[in-house]
């Protein structure tokens, strides 16, 4: 992988996560935190919400990744966007969720009520593919 594409999963700790049902997409803004290699990216999420169902129905899942914030509207045409195709997947070995708990909690110390809560789910999102959009005209695509 990149390490552009590190740097960027690596500095930036909110996502968009597409998920779908059928034919029916749905979007959520979600916090995560990486593995060190990026090849797994840590969230959680309620039981009972249409993203945990979706992801249950279908694990397949895009994520978005940009830098909108650090461009003003007249220097939009240098974001970067990052697309992360991957495969959600639920985290079953506890010693494995008690370590992606710490580090959520470590990036997102808010998000301590949430997890400890017994409805929520933590997950991972292990990449397929990313494609790099830099600028306007400048895409880059890898396979995972």
């Amino acid at each position: 992988m990149r390490e552009d594409i590190k740097q960027m999963i690596r500095q930036k700790d909110m996502c968009v996560m597409a998920t779908v049902s059928g034919t029916k997409p749905h979007c959520s803004l979600m916090s995560y935190v990486p593995d060190d290699e990026c090849l797994e990216i840590f969230m959680v999420t309620h039981k009972n919400t249409t993203k945990y169902r979706n992801m249950l129905e279908n694990p397949s899942v895009s994520l978005l990744i940009d830098d909108r914030d650090e461009n003003s509207a007249g220097n939009r045409k240098n974001s970067k966007a990052l697309t992360i195709s991957g495969v959600s997947q639920m985290i079953d070995i506890l010693s494995k969720k008690k370590r992606a708990a710490g580090r959520l909690l470590e990036r997102h110390p808010h998000l301590s009520v949430f997890i400890d809560d017994p409805g929520a789910e933590i997950f991972c999102v292990k990449p397929i593919s990313f494609l790099l959009l830099d600028g306007l005209t400048k895409p880059y695509f890898e396979n995972a």
